[in-house]
């Protein structure tokens, strides 16, 4: 593995002028003249594969070593044009790429598809779980008490068969009313005989008293 004595002062110079991601690994040093010395890195920015990043460096003896100069420099081959490929190949592997990415997408797609179809049934059977079942029968919806409503339409199924008829509703009793208004009406009969009977008495009277007043109309 190459090494060098400048390579932390060499990235250092680069970091200033670009990003660390964009430097690759020490390729290694190259001799300028004396006292000069170049310090290469692959480069890892893209659209420039085989290129090299370069900084020269300065040292002369007694001195502490200083940077020069830092820059991107083409390696050996990297400005040749690859190798050239028949077009019918080209075309053959453009087709295969294109193909491989249809079906990848028409498979997510499904997948989709499917996932979708999944939530929709989960929802209508959690709709039919609440809505067909006891589950919500035995408590209140919206504040309206369920049960509640249901004993209120029994009741008045009851009211209008007469099912009270016979029985008791709220403690009072239906044939009690029934027989009270009966001996009403018997009361309101016997009170019309009452008065009747009444009105005949002061009738008599009133002809008696009549009867008398002629009678001494008489004598006189």
């Amino acid at each position: 593995m190459p090494n060098s004595q400048y390579e932390k002062l060499a990235r250092g110079a680069l970091l200033e002028i670009t990003t660390d991601a964009s430097i690759g690994a020490l390729v290694g040093e190259q001799i300028e003249s004396e006292g000069t010395v170049s310090v290469l890195f692959s480069s890892a920015l893209p659209g420039y594969p085989g290129w090299n990043w370069t900084v020269s460096v300065a040292h002369v003896e007694g001195e502490e070593p200083t940077v020069l100069e830092a820059e991107l420099m083409p390696a050996e081959g990297a400005l040749l044009s690859p190798d050239w490929v028949p077009w019918s190949e080209r075309l053959a592997e453009y087709k295969a790429a294109q193909a491989a990415t249809e079906a990848a997408d028409a498979e997510k797609a499904a997948a989709e598809e499917a996932s979708d179809d999944d939530d929709l049934d989960d929802d209508d059977d959690e709709g039919d779980d609440e809505f067909g079942s006891s589950v919500l029968h035995g408590g209140d919806l919206d504040g309206v008490d369920i049960d509640a409503s249901d004993d209120d339409d029994d009741v008045d199924d009851d009211f209008d068969t007469g099912a009270f008829r016979g029985g008791d509703h709220e403690g009072v009793s239906v044939d009690d009313l029934d027989d009270s208004g009966d001996d009403d009406d018997e009361d309101d009969e016997d009170d019309d005989d009452s008065d009747d009977a009444e009105l005949d008495d002061d009738d008599d009277d009133d002809d008696s008293d009549d009867d008398d007043d002629d009678d001494s109309d008489e004598e006189d």
